[in-house]
């Protein structure tokens, strides 16, 4: 049963940090979240008001807390397990709708702080321009096949725009190339090797029902499944195969992430009507289940148990936005590809790190695949990688590299943070 505990004035309910695993509703009273930001180093504050609920993305996620939770002034809350707030919310449309906006809300901020690390131009063309734009991205990187895709896409969604014949005479170009271009499957990337989390196989084996077949789509690799720019009317998860995310920057299509299966995308725009803020590129092929706004209140209305499953999938993807966003924010090469196989670590599932308590890792990672997730250029992670290697901590394969010791790697990726946050209360 739910808990109503007080606190006095200066008390702290949680920690950032701290692994709790309950959700908490604020009765009365007065109380902050606090956290470190990863760019300055700074603390930032949000006040929770009376009737909202506070710690539900960590005790969802099964991730450790974000933020610290202070206590203002003597202080009531509900305390209540993920078992408890499922029982007594999961069905509530409109608690769970409002949850997923305020994550949404969460996400988006994410991406634009993530864009603004990156240096991208942060332009807002119309979405014809901006697709056009995109494609012509793909065509000077002979990615034909998804050029094509998205000048159908935009001369089925803007039969008269301006730019339609630009856009026809492109595809008919990129078509044409397409022909001739040999087809070549490219490696699977690393990531497709960490085995799905516990949750995302749940949420695929609640998805696997006939009744559900008929919101199935199926692309080819090289298929724009999503374009940036364009009008966002559904969402996808992922039942097979992998979804590239990309973002066109400066005319080069920069890699942002790689979603799995029991993943899903496209969720930001059908909740806020936004457009696309990244494209989406299926990787060989894949297998999805596409929901527009109408059917999704449906789904949700009538299946409690999968709009929690939503919840929890939002959860774990802030998470998973944040430890891909920490790697970027770090500006010593060394410290931050250390923390890209840091975060590769966190992936592996326990019987992958082995059972001898060692702490030398085998990654299925290439040169390329470190380079995209440090944000930087691949001849960049090569230089810094070599160093690595000089010094014997680590060796680098065609297609795997193995750290001698990942512990060694967590203390250069501590030591900066370290030293970073030192400098930031020095300048405060």
């Amino acid at each position: 049963m739910p808990k109503v505990l007080s606190y006095a004035k200066g008390s702290i309910i949680f920690f950032e940090g701290d692994r709790d695993e309950r959700v908490y509703i604020l009765q009365s009273g007065s109380i902050v979240l606090t956290q470190t930001d990863m760019e300055t180093g700074n603390q930032i504050s949000e006040v929770v008001n009376v009737g909202e609920f506070f710690g539900v993305k960590s005790a969802l996620a099964r991730k450790p807390k974000m933020e610290t939770a202070n206590v203002v002034t003597d202080t009531q809350v509900v305390q209540m397990s993920v078992m408890e707030f499922e029982k007594i919310f999961g069905s509530n449309q409109a608690v769970i709708l409002k949850m997923l906006k305020v994550f949404s809300k969460s996400l988006r901020q994410i991406h634009r702080k993530t864009e603004t690390v990156l240096k991208t131009d942060a332009i807002s063309f119309p979405p014809e321009i901006g697709m056009l734009i995109v494609a012509k991205c793909f065509f000077d990187e002979q990615r034909y096949n998804s050029c094509c895709s998205v000048c159908n896409k935009l001369i089925t969604k803007f039969p008269n725009a301006s730019n339609v014949d630009t856009a026809k005479k492109l595809l008919s170009q990129a078509d044409t190339q397409a022909k001739r271009q040999a087809v070549s499957k490219s490696k699977i990337d690393t990531m497709a090797r960490v085995a799905a989390t516990t949750e995302d196989s749940n949420a695929l084996k609640q998805f696997d029902l006939p009744m559900f077949e008929r919101f199935s789509k199926t692309y080819s690799d090289g298929d724009v499944i999503i374009s940036e720019f364009e009008p966002g009317d559904c969402f996808y998860l992922i039942q097979s195969g992998q979804v590239q995310l990309g973002k066109c920057i400066k005319g080069t299509m920069k890699n942002l992430d790689i979603l799995k299966p029991g993943e899903f995308f496209g969720e930001m725009a059908i909740l806020d009507n936004s457009p696309r803020s990244a494209t989406c590129i299926a990787k060989g092929n894949v297998k999805c289940l596409e929901f527009n706004k109408e059917n999704f209140k449906v789904l949700i209305t009538g299946n409690p148990q999968i709009a929690m499953i939503l919840l929890k999938l939002f959860c774990k993807r802030i998470y998973d936005q944040h430890r891909r966003f920490r790697i970027l924010v770090i500006k010593d090469m060394q410290a931050r590809i250390a923390d890209v196989f840091l975060m590769c670590d966190d992936m592996l599932a326990p019987e992958e790190r082995g059972t001898d308590g060692s702490n030398r890792r085998k990654f299925f990672l290439t040169i390329g695949d470190v380079a995209h997730w440090a944000g930087i250029s691949v001849d960049e992670a090569r230089d810094e990688l070599s160093k690595f290697s000089a010094k014997h901590k680590i060796d680098m394969f065609d297609d795997f590299m193995i750290v001698q010791n990942i512990q060694e790697m967590k203390r250069i990726v501590d030591t900066y943070f370290s030293t970073h946050e030192k400098r930031s209360l020095k300048s405060s």
